[in-house]
């Protein structure tokens, strides 16, 4: 495995517990912090970085903001007619340049699989055993919100621990392959 490859998934492992973060504050406070998308993008770029000079290919970074790109402009009106948060907008545009280009196809699935049980939860919350969790859940249904930075957040953690592993096991194998020869 490379420096820059290792260093690239260092970034992204650093980027795990920032996101579990957003997600929980944002499950709490329906609230997603500027510094928080912006310590993400900063981990997103450097890793892409990292990626493209390693790869002497900017293919990725470059669908990457193009994906970032395209989804703060569809996501902005959205936005506008008060039916996501801002902080919602934002995560998600940071999230192509966090996971990279090539990964979307994976995130996107695990999003919507994240986003479908969070919305159903909120709107059946009998579906959860009684207590605070199942109180706190009808109270955001009362509400009419849904906090979205948290299956953004899960999508992305799984993305990128499926990123981690792969990137593991390539290099292992490579290296398995190396010393067969």
């Amino acid at each position: 495995m490379s420096i820059l490859l290792a260093a690239s998934l260092l970034l992204k492992a650093l980027a795990i517990p920032l996101l579990a973060r957003v997600a929980w504050v944002d499950f709490s406070t329906q609230k997603i912090t500027n510094r928080d998308v912006l310590l993400l993008l900063c981990l997103g770029l450097g890793s892409l970085q990292l990626l493209s000079v390693q790869a002497g290919s900017w293919w990725d970074m470059g669908l990457s903001a193009i994906a970032a790109f395209t989804l703060f402009i569809v996501l902005f009106p959205l936005w506008a007619m008060r039916k996501v948060g801002a902080g919602d907008v934002k995560l998600m545009a940071v999230t192509p340049l966090l996971i990279g280009g090539s990964n979307l196809a994976v995130f996107s699935l695990l999003l919507l699989g994240f986003a479908g049980v969070i919305v159903i939860l909120v709107r059946n919350p009998f579906l959860l055993p009684a207590g605070l969790f199942r109180q706190y859940v009808q109270h955001l249904d009362r509400k009419g919100v849904v906090p979205f930075g948290v299956p953004i957040s899960t999508a992305a953690i799984c993305t990128i621990a499926f990123q981690i592993y792969v990137s593991l096991m390539v290099a292992t194998s490579s290296g398995i392959l190396q010393q067969l020869n």
